[in-house]
């Protein structure tokens, strides 16, 4: 199995919760107050490398204590951290998230994650065209995510995107990518709400993975015919980084040659699994556990 890069972003997750979410202009007791490392990008690699995958982390930090605890994290967790940037002066992305009454409220703040442009791309070039398939999503700039999913259409490397947050992409970015992996609310930003969901997985087969939750997800296989490999059954304690769990997970099925429903049926359970341990990273499953899950 290839190498896989991931080029996104490293965040730290402040999470407090309180009771309830606060109103404009009051305060309100907070407990239980966690930094959690987050940021899709980091997520989704975390997730392949639980996984076993080879992964290397394209992307920018701070030369704060947040920037230097994310790459230790990412380097214990087995994924190659070198071509990781620190930016000095400009604090690591942090998003702050307040947790309360079965809700949340989050606000991100980009920080280093901004710093991971073109210029900064073609410092990795070599380094990232000799990944076999590179994975994107929307936490970094637009022009950046356009630009590598150029440079690796014309060099042969499978990109899949990942195309959240929400956000519209181009034309020729969507026939670039090999898979594109939006969510139903992704998916109409994408494609405008004149379309069904069939008509949009029938114009792409094989390249549009859409995401349903606790549903499932669909594809539409290159006979036309359209698949829905529906989830599984879980004790669902957060489903934080779910999302980003089946996006490795269906990355790292696609590199080692499975076909899509194969590669879905394995994302979908590794997902599963995800959500029944706390945080984004700290639930992913190992290799093992989705396959004991799958052969369960």
């Amino acid at each position: 199995m290839g190498k896989i890069g991931v080029v996104g972003s490293i965040n730290m997750d402040m999470t407090v919760k309180a009771e309830r979410i606060p109103l404009k202009g009051e305060t309100l007791k907070g407990e239980d107050l966690k930094y959690i490392p987050g940021g899709k990008g980091a997520n989704q690699a975390v997730a392949m490398a639980r996984l076993g995958a080879e992964v290397e982390m394209f992307g920018c930090v701070g030369d704060d204590a947040a920037g230097i605890s994310l790459v230790k994290n990412l380097q214990q967790a087995g994924v190659g951290t070198k071509h990781i940037k620190t930016i000095p002066d400009v604090p690591t992305g942090l998003a702050i998230i307040t947790v309360g009454d079965h809700d949340n409220t989050i606000i991100v703040v980009a920080g280093t994650n901004n710093h991971v442009d073109i210029p900064y791309v073609d410092e990795v070039k070599d380094s990232l065209l000799e990944c076999e398939i590179v994975l994107l999503q929307h936490e970094i700039p637009q022009d950046t995510i356009e630009y590598v999913a150029g440079l690796c259409a014309e060099n042969g490397v499978k990109v899949v995107l990942n195309p959240g947050p929400a956000r519209p992409v181009k034309q020729e970015i969507l026939e670039k990518v090999t898979y594109l992996t939006p969510n139903e609310h992704e998916a109409v930003i994408l494609f405008g709400k004149e379309m069904s969901f069939e008509e949009m997985m029938k114009k792409y087969p094989e390249k549009l993975v859409i995401t349903q939750g606790s549903r499932g997800v669909s594809t539409c296989l290159k006979n036309n015919e359209v698949v829905l490999v529906p989830a599984r059954k879980a004790d669902v304690v957060d489903t934080t980084g779910a999302g980003d769990t089946l996006n490795g997970a269906f990355t790292v099925a696609v590199t080692e040659g499975k076909d899509i429903v194969d590669a879905l049926v394995f994302a979908n359970t590794a997902a599963g699994l995800s959500t029944e341990k706390f945080g984004a990273q700290g639930g992913m499953p190992t290799r093992e556990e989705v396959k004991k899950a799958m052969e369960g």
